[in-house]
């Protein structure tokens, strides 16, 4: 299928040269060049596809940060090329570690990416309405990229321009406001202004709507601890999207962007580059799936959830993948192409479950919190969450903190979730880890410590 990403070839040839992993980019040195291909609506088509392309290289986020780390997978000693995991897993990690170096360069290369194209497209001359919409997809996603460095590492440096060597050397670790503003700031502006569509149309599928930068904005909201702007967002989402009967229907990759699906980081196996490996792969069913002990007894007999962590043989070849990413392997490019699902109605629904409960705690079985929280519980098959089974705010937070990691196992989600509803610390003790609150982050890396050079405006963060 053409989509917006298969034009990321065509804009990598004109990223290539000024747009290398590393802290913020200096301007091209072709700058000549640059500044003629800025200037149609089809160069920042492609320069935003650019922004886009860069999302789909990112799955060691989600992999390692999120589930690794979480209590949901586990590593039981180092194997030839996964020291670093294995580190990120027990929570032994340093600031020399591999995984983090060249995920705040990837970052730091997307922020690049969309700068880029903010700095140029309000000069640029073409229908302002499509104008509009490729400046808000490029501030949907550095938003986003600022949002996953800041529940990694915290505070970081912040650009909303692309700046030059000496310029970057000068930006040190952004305040709490600071980020605040880049994030939500941004993502409100987009939100109030009607930036985006609510939905596409063919090709364009795929592409950040409105109800994305939505969600995008309530989950910052929560994470910034201001559960009730969190929850008047989220009102607004209510009945927009519909859960799907079925929950083995949302991840079918016959049935990509479905009536779930609020943003998905898209793949197309059929052509090269644009597919991905084997998530999660195993080589045979009898093969350890490094689930800990807390996720292998996760689910009821009755939880239809359960099921699509089920593992099944590829035809052809010898991989096993689990029902919830399953896909054949492209026989041309031996890819395989299910999408990266970052927001879905589901994740909707128990946020607003969380930001109701946080503003205030509602001990009736038909208080909005309630109903959304057991949409999603009794959608998997099972009976109603009986409200005097959480009878305050602390149970009722509980429960929401384990539906999302019933919900959303091997979605990236569950370490920043326990983080977030205070639970990081006991799930961990739970798989034997007992760690400490300075733990709840990464460290900086050390190559950029380094480069900065100057501990009054770049600084480690405590502990490591």
């Amino acid at each position: 299928m053409k989509s917006i990403k298969t034009i990321s070839v065509v804009v990598i040839a004109f990223l290539m040269g000024s747009c290398s992993d590393s802290f913020f980019e200096l301007s091209p040195n072709d700058q000549v060049t640059v500044d003629q291909i800025y200037q149609t609506e089809n160069d920042f088509k492609m320069a935003v596809s650019g922004c886009y392309s860069k999302l789909q290289t990112q799955m060691d986020y989600y992999i390692e940060l999120c589930e690794y780390r979480s209590d949901n997978l586990f590593l039981n000693a180092p194997t030839s090329g996964t020291q670093d995991r294995y580190d990120i897993d027990q929570f032994k990690e340093n600031a020399a570690n591999g995984i983090l170096d060249n995920l705040w360069a990837n970052f730091n290369n997307g922020i690049y990416r969309c700068n880029m194209v903010l700095d140029r497209i309000d000069a640029a001359n073409f229908d302002e309405t499509k104008k509009q919409q490729y400046k808000a997809e490029a501030m949907f996603i550095r938003a986003y990229t600022y949002f996953n460095m800041y529940r990694a590492w915290g505070c970081v440096p912040i650009s909303k321009k692309v700046v030059t060597v000496s310029e970057a050397l000068g930006i040190g670790r952004a305040t709490e406001d600071q980020m605040y503003d880049i994030i939500c700031g941004d993502l409100k502006t987009i939100v109030d202004n009607n930036m985006l569509p609510a939905k596409y149309t063919g090709s364009d599928v795929g592409r950040v709507t409105s109800g994305a930068a939505k969600a995008l904005l309530a989950k910052a909201y929560l994470t910034f601890k201001k559960p009730k702007e969190a929850a008047d967002v989220l009102a607004t989402m209510i009945d927009t999207y519909s859960l799907l009967p079925n929950i083995a229907d949302v991840f079918d990759v016959n049935n990509k962007m479905n009536a779930e699906i609020i943003f998905a980081i898209r793949y197309n196996k059929q052509e090269v580059g644009e597919g991905h490996g084997a998530w999660y792969s195993i080589t045979n069913l009898t093969d350890e799936t490094n689930r800990t002990a807390t996720l292998n007894h996760l689910y009821s007999t009755n939880d239809q959830r359960a099921a699509l962590l089920e593992y099944v043989q590829v035809p052809g070849v010898k991989v096993c993948l689990m029902r919830k990413f399953y896909d054949t392997r492209d026989a041309t490019t031996s890819q395989y192409g299910c999408d990266n699902i970052i927001l879905r109605y589901a994740d909707v629904l128990l946020m607003y479950a969380e930001a109701l409960n946080e503003v205030g705690y509602n001990g009736s079985q038909t208080a909005p919190a309630t109903v959304a929280l057991n949409a999603v519980h009794t959608r998997a098959g099972l009976t109603p969450i009986d409200i005097t089974s959480v009878p305050d705010q602390a149970s009722f937070r509980k429960a929401v903190m384990l539906e999302r990691q019933k919900e959303f196992p091997y979605e990236g989600q569950r370490w920043f979730d326990s983080v977030r509803l205070g639970g990081a610390q006991e799930a961990a003790a739970a798989e034997g880890h007992a760690i400490q609150q300075y733990q709840l982050l990464f460290p900086i890396p050390t190559t950029e410590l380094e480069r900065i050079n100057n501990e009054s405006i770049m600084w480690q963060n405590p502990g490591y």
